[in-house]
């Protein structure tokens, strides 16, 4: 189970990973935690219509990926928080799909680099989904409510945090990179500038790939649970 934000956040940051396991014939599922209605400053485009359009995009992405299943939780888009709401809405998606692995952003990232601050959408939605793997999904008396949908609790095995500082892991995405950039070009809305985003793309694969002897991959602080 893959955890982000917004649609196109997976496609950037995991989409080399989640094909390569796709195609080992892991099922893999999508939790987007806000609906994308504010991803644009064109003032043609009502937040409704682009919310519409982003969850085509990312259908399509994931259909390119081979994702199994995109599960939309439609909180509103650049005002997450990691309330217990939105806790409880993971906790739900965990337990209904019992996922052995969950993919996350590093929720203590406020910057990357000299360029990049980290959204606090990103924050937010690392910060619940870790706080869902655990305590929550595992344990029976957290969202009681959950008992009575028949959603019994469940251990994830393990965490792949994405963006952390020091990762610990590496996955060899070469065989996968091409499928990376096609599934990232169907979020039109979102990629202007496309032949320049596909080289950067694949130069941050290999760069995360260098130091490990692997010509491109994606990099994560993996945690083994239990």
């Amino acid at each position: 189970m893959v955890i982000a934000a917004h649609p196109d956040d997976a496609e950037f940051t995991v989409a080399g990973t989640v094909a390569r396991w796709a195609r080992e014939g892991q099922e893999v599922t999508y939790v987007i935690c806000t609906d994308g209605s504010r991803g644009s400053n064109d003032p043609t485009i009502e937040p409704e219509a682009l919310a519409a359009n982003r969850k085509a995009e990312q259908d399509a992405a994931a259909q390119v990926l081979g994702v199994r299943e995109v599960v939309y939780l439609d909180y509103e888009d650049g005002t997450l928080e990691p309330t217990l709401a939105l806790r409880r809405d993971l906790t739900r998606a965990i337990r209904r799909y019992r996922p052995d692995v969950v993919i996350c952003s590093d929720p203590t990232m406020r910057f990357y680099g000299d360029g990049y601050l980290n959204h606090p959408d990103h924050r937010a939605a690392g910060d619940a989904a870790l706080d869902a793997v655990f305590p929550s999904a595992g344990t029976r008396h957290i969202f009681p409510e959950l008992l009575a949908e028949g959603l019994e609790p469940h251990d994830v095995k393990e965490v792949y945090v994405h963006g952390h500082p020091t990762p610990n892991c590496w996955i060899d995405i070469s065989d996968t990179i091409d499928i990376k950039v096609a599934a990232l070009q169907q979020h039109k809305s979102q990629v202007g500038g496309w032949e320049g985003l596909a080289e950067g793309i694949r130069a941050w694969a290999q760069e995360a790939g260098a130091g490990q002897g692997i010509a491109c991959a994606e990099s994560f602080r993996r945690i083994v649970l239990g």
